[in-house]
């Protein structure tokens, strides 16, 4: 994989604002994607997260969870440094589940497949809409692609990642709007605790489907801000 700094990404910093994180972009405040999409989960999904909160026990659900994100995070962060050139294989030699897990993404996920880099935590923005963070852009198996790290504790049944898959193909239509590029795919890949390794992908008619899926959340992100 090489790098080639095709497009300039912006900086920005994050502020939230009534419950709503926000990206700061020069004077623009644009709802993040993820916010937009955690305030418009269905009825249904509200339901099962609240059964799961009440089966496990409000305190051992709330450790679950931040253990969980502080994994990711760190996940996150070596695959950065990785893709960045600051660390080399041996660094995960260790037996430090999250760089296990960083591993099995770079054998089974970026190794012979992620061709070049065009960056890493990249901000992308929709003019005026919303913006949010990409783990990375580049060309992936010969495709304009928008790539996402994600742990998870279990597999995932494609079923059950909605979220996951609408917020890449934002992050798509951003970058496509903004540079004129031509992001046809978006993939995602996942390591469980368990170090099994899994691949999500989504491409051509299915990405526009999943674009015009989260642009009809946006609306209706709009729809309850202004009832609220």
């Amino acid at each position: 994989m090489k790098w080639n700094k095709k497009y300039d990404y912006p900086t920005s910093s994050r502020a939230t604002v009534d419950g709503i994180r926000r990206y700061l972009l020069g004077e623009k405040k644009l709802p993040s994607v993820t916010s937009i999409l955690d305030a418009t989960k269905s009825e249904e999904d509200k339901a099962a997260l609240a059964n799961w909160r009440e089966r496990t026990g409000q305190k051992e659900a709330e450790a679950i969870t931040k253990a969980a994100s502080s994994r990711g995070s760190q996940m996150h962060n070596y695959l950065e440094s990785y893709l960045l050139g600051r660390e080399n294989l041996s660094f995960f030699e260790d037996n430090e589940q999250y760089k296990k897990m960083a591993k099995e993404i770079i054998d089974k996920g970026l190794t012979n497949r992620l061709e070049e880099i065009w960056g890493t935590e990249c901000t992308l923005y929709y003019p005026e809409k919303y913006a949010g963070t990409a783990d990375c852009v580049g060309v992936y198996e010969g495709k304009e692609t928008i790539i996402d790290f994600k742990q998870s504790n279990k597999p995932k049944k494609v079923e059950y990642i909605d979220s996951w898959l609408l917020q890449t193909a934002a992050y798509s239509l951003a970058h496509n709007i903004v540079y004129n590029s031509h992001i046809d795919a978006c993939v995602i890949l996942v390591c469980t605790v368990d170090n099994l390794f899994q691949e999500f992908k989504i491409k051509g008619p299915e990405l526009i489907t999943y674009q015009n899926l989260f642009l009809g959340r946006l609306k209706k992100f709009h729809e309850l801000s202004n009832l609220n």
